[in-house]
């Protein structure tokens, strides 16, 4: 093997550290999220609220780092489009489908299910030429999505069962696969994940706010206590992480390592809500488990050798 082969193989197994990395990390404060979003409606926190508060003050977070980096959200016509649509598939709308369908299936299901959007997005990306076909990566997703869906399975063949709210928190993966599609095949040339995070999620509490005008929603906190307020502060710098290490992943890994956030925020996301929690484990835990993680494995290592054999055609 040359020397330029074996710098080019280097090189390709370092530049797919960064996007492992992030999908590690940025999966676990997936997991984190969704235990803090259950946690926040036993302190009396409406699941609207919660999200918008948390949202806005990640707003504030990741806008005060792109003034420091001097890379503030630009304001055109295309990128406030942008910005508009990625916030409701991306934040707004599935954010308040898991938040609201939590208290209800509980924020292990919630943490399962995000798992859920691999292969819509691998099918999407293939089909749109986003990604190269490989049997290694699509065994990867066909295991994680199968995974998922002896989980939720086993959910709905419980006698206790709510049917509307599973069914609904079911629609929530369907909008994040579209975001993982809309965000690759949209993103405005030239412009850094700092840059177009805290114009997303400005938008995003804008939505929010929107929808607290309507009859039942509230963007009331309980000020009786400090616990309410400094939850949603957490939060906040949660979705700050995870948002802005979703858009570091898309740009390093693209869509469908991406879509793999959620199987790695389930196996964060469903221990925290066992043993912290004190919800049951989901009927068929092991297996969906032990298939969520291999396909997860699968993918990140195709895509590691799809990287290291470029060089090599050359």
């Amino acid at each position: 093997m040359s020397g330029s082969t074996q710098q080019g193989m280097a090189k390709g197994k370092k530049a797919w550290l960064i996007p492992v990395l992030c999908l590690i990390v940025g999966g676990g404060l997936t997991g984190i999220s969704t235990n803090l979003a259950k946690f926040a409606g036993e302190v009396g926190l409406t699941p609207l609220a919660f999200l918008f508060w948390s949202i806005t003050g990640a707003a504030l977070i990741l806008f005060s780092y792109a003034l420091f980096r001097h890379e503030l959200p630009p304001l055109s016509k295309p990128t406030l489009s942008y910005y508009l649509v990625a916030a409701l598939v991306s934040v707004a709308g599935s954010n308040l489908i898991f938040f609201s369908a939590i208290p209800h299936v509980g924020a292990g299901f919630v943490a399962l299910i995000i798992s859920l959007p691999p292969l819509l997005t691998y099918l999407a990306a293939i089909i749109l030429k986003i990604e190269r076909f490989t049997k290694l990566r699509a065994l990867g997703v066909v295991a994680a999505l199968a995974g998922a869906g002896v989980l939720a399975a086993r959910k709905f063949a419980a006698p206790d069962a709510s049917v509307f709210w599973i069914g609904l928190a079911l629609c929530g993966p369907v909008l994040l696969a579209i975001g993982n599609i809309y965000r690759s095949l949209y993103w405005p040339d030239n412009l850094s994940p700092s840059a177009l995070v805290p114009g997303m999620l400005i938008a995003a509490s804008v939505l929010l706010g929107l929808v607290s005008l309507m009859p039942h929603f509230s963007l009331a906190v309980p000020m009786t206590e400090i616990l309410p307020l400094g939850l949603i502060v957490v939060q906040a710098f949660v979705f700050a992480g995870q948002f802005l290490l979703l858009f570091l992943l898309q740009k390093t890994g693209g869509p469908v390592l991406l879509s793999l956030l959620g199987s790695v925020g389930a196996v964060v996301g469903v221990p925290v809500a066992i043993f912290l929690q004190g919800e049951s484990p989901p009927e068929g835990l092991f297996l969906g488990a032990s298939l969520i993680a291999l396909g997860v494995v699968l993918v990140t290592y195709g895509g590691v050798k799809m990287a290291t054999s470029i060089p090599d055609k050359g």
